[in-house]
């Protein structure tokens, strides 16, 4: 069966559409088993078991699809009508419709709330006390109709009262089952985060790592001298840096929230020693690559970590897909935005795939990364840095990674 509308207000007209249902036929049933029921009342009571029958059913389908025939107050108001009506033409004091009270007094304060449910429950009770008085059988004493109807109206408050207080139990049960559920899903996502956050720093150890192992043997060796061992030099000092800055960064793992990206230390980072370290740290030999800074000399203030880790990323992807082709690192900062362009002459993307090789776990052609991490922790540094990101096919074949991050100039050093 349909339902429209999920809210606790369609839920409760639904519920109450259908329990009136079924205390109508109840009462038919009754009336039709025992005229005696009714006294002489039962031409009026068949009549009105037929009016709520045909009330009962509209309200119900109403509810059903989303559009109740009357406010709540409204239906209070005409359930307990009935209710009391069926009980005067029933025997009054003796009637057996006076067991349908405590539902309509359940349905009002559920409806309600607490102050509507007692007001409602009292002016019931007084209206079933009339009832009692006025259409008991003449053999009931009238200290006994008064008994019955003072009985009952304290039976329904008392009831009424009981309701609030399992209602107010319910909603702290669910108020703690919904702490308790997001108490869970923040512990799994800083556990979800804590593991990405080693994937990471296995991803980004790699690199430097194996440029260090080749160049301490290319040393022990006395395969480079001059300027050769002289860049080889400033190389480990530079690999050296940046695997302090790693190890500064997975302490801050260890310490913060569970960022796999650590905090963030800005210093002034010169735009021609960065595209160097880059290239260099991506193993791009001299043959292949290409770099410009515009303008030369230009200085940025930004975490050298952060961005160095962004574009190796990017120059080593490009590097793996653009087989012997060169490598093109573009560096340009103007009005306090940064903008990084890496381009190669690799295979490029297919249609539909710019946004798909930057989710977790995902490597795309014939040549993947290291479990497909690369592209997310660009896209991971990217976001962390409010900078944007956008990968664009390349003119005559190839792919563009273009990179807008907003870095002020750092200020120049004074000489002295």
């Amino acid at each position: 069966m349909e339902r429209h509308g999920t809210d606790r207000g369609t839920d409760e007209q639904w519920t109450t559409s259908v329990l009136r249902l079924f205390v109508v036929l109840a009462v038919g049933l009754a009336l039709t088993v025992g005229p005696s029921l009714a006294r002489d009342m039962l031409v009026p009571a068949s009549v009105l078991v037929v009016a709520t029958l045909g009330y009962s059913t509209a309200q119900l389908v109403a509810t059903r699809r989303g559009h109740p025939l009357l406010p709540g107050w409204a239906v209070t108001v005409v359930d307990g009508l009935l209710v009391v009506v069926g009980c005067a033409w029933t025997g009054g004091a003796t009637s057996v419709m006076v067991a349908a009270l405590p539902l309509v007094a359940i349905a009002a304060a559920v409806r309600g709330g607490a102050v509507a449910g007692r007001t409602g429950a009292l002016l019931l009770g007084l209206a079933y006390t009339v009832a009692a008085v006025v259409g008991s059988d003449a053999d009931v004493p009238p200290a006994d109709r008064l008994l019955a109807g003072a009985w009952w109206t304290g039976f329904l408050v008392a009831v009424v009262v009981l309701v609030e207080v399992l209602v107010r139990q319910l909603e702290r049960q669910a108020r703690a089952a919904e702490a308790e559920q997001a108490l869970r899903e923040r512990l799994v996502a800083t556990q979800r985060a804590r593991v990405d956050g080693v994937r990471v720093v296995l991803h980004e150890f790699r690199t430097p790592v194996a440029s260090l192992s080749a160049l301490a043997r290319d040393l022990a060796a006395g395969r480079l001298d001059g300027p050769a061992r002289d860049r080889a030099l400033s190389l480990l000092a530079d690999h050296a840096t940046h695997l302090d800055d790693m190890l500064d960064g997975l302490a801050d793992l260890a310490l913060a929230d569970g960022s796999p990206l650590g905090k963030v230390r800005d210093r002034a980072v010169p735009l021609g020693d960065l595209a160097d370290a880059v290239l260099d740290a991506a193993g791009v030999g001299p043959d292949r690559r290409v770099a410009t800074v515009d303008p030369p000399g230009a200085v940025v203030r930004t975490d050298p970590q952060r961005l160095r880790r962004l574009l190796t990323n990017l120059v080593e992807n490009a590097a793996r897909h653009g087989a012997a082709d060169p490598v093109e690192l573009a560096l340009a900062h103007a009005g306090g935005v940064l903008t990084a362009e890496v381009r190669d002459r690799g295979p490029g993307l297919p249609a539909g795939q710019e946004g798909l090789v930057t989710a977790k776990g995902v490597a795309l052609g014939e040549r993947r990364g290291t479990a497909g991490l690369g592209l997310w922790i660009v896209e991971a540094l990217v976001a962390s840095m409010d900078g944007e990101l956008a990968l664009l096919p390349r003119e005559g074949g190839g792919l563009v990674a273009r990179l807008v991050l907003p870095l002020p100039s750092a200020p120049t050093p004074q000489t002295r």
